[in-house]
C-alpha cells in the first residue's frame, strides 16, 4: 500500500516507518523537523535496506500537500505531525490549536481532493482527563485537562465528522498511553530537543550523566509505593499497532478508537529500579511535592485492540528499560553524532 506518514521523523513516526518498510509498503514521509532530526532517515534506511520518499514541509502548507497527493497518490495516511508537550500547551495554547487542528483540517482537505479515504490518527490517552474509573476503556468520558489534550480530542471529533460526511472513509484513532524504549539495535530512539518532559528519557539522561538527578513529584499517592503509576508501552509495540491499523482501515469503513497500552502500570520508583537493573547505573533522585494536576494512576484497558486489531503488547518494563539504555548509551547526544 502507498502510505503517507506526516511527522515521520519523530520518535514514534520513525519506528512506524521502519515497521511499514519491513512489510514492503511504499512510503512518503512529510516532516518539518521542528522536533526531530533528518538524520533519523539515514538510520531507518540502513536498518530497513529500503528506499522511501522524503518531503520537508509543514502539514499546514496546502501547496506542499497538494504536490504530495497529486504525485505520490497515497492510499492511506498515518498522521503524527503536531505539537505534543502538555506543559508547553498551557503556555502557548493558540500555537497548539493552530498547529494541531489547522494541520489536520488541511490534511483532510488534501485527502478529499484525490479521494484518499483512509487515515490512522495519532491521538493520546490525555483525552480522558481525570479518571472516573480505571482502567480506562474507550467508553470512558473524555474531559481533557490541557490545551494539548483538547486539540487531540477536537481532532478526533473532526475525523468523526469527516467520516460521517464521507461514506467510504475509514479511520482508526489510536489513544497512546506512555511510549518509551527504542529499537533493539540502539540505532533509532527518542531524542528530545531540550530537557525531557517525560520520565524514561529523563532517567536515561541521568544515567548517561547529562542530568544530575531525577525529581520525583509526590510519594503519598494511593499506589503500591506512593509514587505515580502509569501505563508504559514499548515504542516498537506502538509502531506495530500502526501496522495493524493500516490493514484494518483497508478493510473497513467508519471510525474506530483503540487504547494502545499494556493494561498494566508501573510506579516511578519501579521504573527507576528497572532502569538501574537494565543499565547497571545508579539513578539519583529526590522526592518533591506533588505537581498540580497530576493524578495517582493512569492505565489502559486494551481489550478492544486485542480483539479488533489483533494486537497486543509483547514487551515488558525490563525490555523497555533495556532498549532505552541501549539507545541512550550509544547515542548520548542523540542524533547529533553517530552511535558509539
Amino acid at each position: 500500500m502507498r502510505v503517507l506518514i506526516t511527522g515521520g521523523a519523530g520518535f514514534i513516526g520513525s519506528q512506524t516507518l521502519l515497521q511499514l518498510l519491513g512489510e514492503q509498503h511504499e512510503i512518503c514521509v512529510l516532516d518539518n523537523y521542528s522536533n526531530s532530526s533528518p538524520m533519523v532517515f539515514e538510520r531507518v534506511a540502513m536498518l530497513s535496506n529500503s528506499a522511501f520518499e522524503l518531503v520537508e514541509g509543514d502539514v499546514r502548507d496546502r501547496d506542499t500537500l497538494a504536490k504530495i497527493f497529486e504525485g505520490f497518490r497515497p492510499e492511506a495516511v498515518i498522521h503524527f505531525a503536531g505539537l505534543k508537550a502538555v506543559g508547553e500547551s498551557t503556555t502557548f495554547p493558540i500555537r497548539y490549536y493552530e498547529n494541531n487542528m489547522l494541520g489536520t483540517a488541511t490534511l483532510l482537505q488534501a485527502m478529499d481532493a484525490v479521494q484518499c479515504r483512509q487515515i490512522v490518527f495519532s491521538s493520546s490517552a490525555t483525552v480522558y482527563g481525570v479518571p472516573k474509573y480505571l482502567p480506562y476503556d474507550e467508553a470512558h468520558p473524555c474531559i481533557p485537562t490541557s490545551p494539548y489534550g483538547r486539540t487531540k480530542y477536537f481532532i478526533e471529533e473532526m475525523i468523526r465528522d469527516w467520516s460521517a460526511a464521507t461514506p467510504t472513509a475509514s479511520a482508526v484513532i489510536l489513544r497512546y498511553f506512555n511510549p518509551v524504549g527504542a529499537h533493539s539495535s540502539g540505532i533509532i530512539g527518542e531524542d528530545p530537543n531540550d530537557i525531557p518532559n517525560n520520565l524514561m528519557p529523563y532517567i536515561s539522561q541521568v544515567a548517561v550523566g547529562k542530568l544530575s538527578k531525577l525529581q520525583v513529584f509526590g510519594n503519598d499517592y494511593d499506589t503500591r509505593d506512593g509514587t505515580g503509576l502509569r501505563d508504559y508501552i514499548h515504542v516498537v509495540d506502538l509502531a506495530r499497532a500502526h501496522l495493524n491499523s493500516i490493514d484494518y482501515v483497508a478493510g473497513s469503513a467508519g471510525v474506530e478508537t483503540f487504547n494502545i497500552g499494556t493494561g498494566e502500570g508501573a510506579t516511578v520508583l519501579e521504573v527507576i529500579q528497572a532502569f538501574e537493573a537494565a543499565s547497571g547505573q545508579t539513578i539519583p533522585y529526590e522526592i518533591n511535592q506533588r505537581r498540580p494536576g497530576d493524578i495517582a494512576a493512569f492505565y489502559a484497558n486494551p481489550a478492544k485492540a486485542h480483539n479488533l486489531l489483533d494486537w497486543r503488547a509483547k514487551f515488558n518494563l525490563a525490555n523497555m528499560c533495556r532498549d532505552a539504555w541501549n539507545w541512550q548509551s550509544k547515542n548520548p547526544d542523540g542524533y547529533v553524532q553517530g552511535p558509539k
